[in-house]
């Protein structure tokens, strides 16, 4: 059980640190194939780094689950914000590009089942899922 929870934090922080970790020497080729302009940088950089950070927070689940158990909900909810981006794209507010929020909710998914497989066994037996 914990395997799973292990496995799938450290691959959603290896991902997210590779795909955010650029952005912060992109903010020109942004402005340039993504208009409009970037003219509030705080807000790209800000986005940036608070994303970063979640990326860490994923690692440091993956290190000990039962630990930070809790925090795994939390990271649910970060990645429900997969689903505004999909919205958007059939909102036609977005570009088809954005639909990248499928692995958002692929990841919240598999976050959420980390956190049920990581339940101790009493709670799983009370909700009548473990035998």
């Amino acid at each position: 059980m914990m395997k799973f929870a292990k496995i799938v934090f450290l691959i959603a922080g290896i991902y997210g640190l590779v795909i955010v970790a650029p952005l912060f020497f992109m903010e020109a080729y942004t402005s340039a194939t993504q208009p409009p302009a970037i003219t509030h940088p705080e807000y790209y950089y800000g986005f940036a780094g608070v994303t970063l950070a979640w990326q860490v927070l994923f690692l440091v689940l993956s290190r000990d689950p039962l630990r930070y158990r809790p925090m795994m909900l939390v990271a649910v909810l970060e990645k429900v914000s997969g689903l505004v981006l999909i919205l958007l794209v059939f909102l036609h507010r977005s570009p088809p590009t954005m639909l990248i929020g499928i692995v958002d909710v692929l990841l919240g998914i598999l976050f959420l089942i980390s956190y049920i497989r990581t339940a101790p066994a009493r709670i799983l037996q009370s909700a009548g899922i473990a035998s």
